[in-house]
């Protein structure tokens, strides 16, 4: 797995924690990635969001039966990464294999050839994404155990600075939008983006009551 570990690319920059939210704010399929003892895996969520500002707070859902919930449960530890476009593959694919199916010496990673980056916290922060977000777990017993829901505190966070920059998403190339999972491997782009001021109220009427 080590030859698969890069250099964090100098357009990948740390994010100001105050507007880590804005990362996630969009609504796009996620990555989760998790390490412990030796061990990593990542797999696909689409029902993750941001959860608070300060200090900045996200929330996913993690199956009790995957590998990703063993390694999050035991290292207290998790990172959620916004996949591009040219991610979209490898995240269909992550999103359809069990890490528990293979071999003990063996992860997603290494099984499709996927690259990363080291991240601070442990957990792998995989390539070709836009934005990531390193959290630990901040321990909720009856919403994991129920739910399936984990809340984490984003205590690093990183995006590629080609579309998120001072703090705010800009349009980038093809390969440089984020994914939104549908259903059956069909994916939605965002792609561009505008500013619009908002309604503003009617006037009064003339007529009295």
């Amino acid at each position: 797995m080590r030859s698969l570990l890069q250099a964090r690319p100098e357009h990948v920059q740390p994010v100001e924690l105050a507007k880590a939210y804005r990362l996630m704010n969009h609504g796009p399929t996620v990555l989760v990635s998790s390490s412990h003892a030796g061990r990593s895996n990542v797999m696909a969520a689409a029902w993750s969001m941001p959860l608070d500002f300060t200090p900045p707070k996200v929330c996913v859902v993690i199956d009790k039966s995957t590998l990703t919930r063993r390694l999050v449960e035991a290292s207290g530890q998790f990172t959620l990464a916004v996949p591009s476009r040219a991610a979209a593959a490898a995240t269909l694919a992550v999103g359809r294999t069990s890490g528990s199916a293979l071999p003990m010496d063996e992860d997603k990673f290494e099984h499709y050839g996927l690259s990363f980056h080291a991240g601070q916290l442990g957990a792998p922060l995989p390539a070709d994404c836009l934005a990531w977000l390193e959290c630990e777990v901040i321990d909720e017993p009856h919403n994991q155990q129920v739910y399936d829901l984990f809340i984490g505190e984003v205590r690093h966070a990183w995006a590629d600075t080609r579309v998120f920059r001072d703090g705010h998403w800009h349009a980038g190339g093809e390969s440089l939008q984020s994914i939104h999972y549908i259903a059956g491997g069909s994916f939605f782009a965002a792609s561009e983006s505008f500013v619009t001021e908002p309604l503003q109220p009617c006037a009064p009427s003339s007529h009295s009551d």
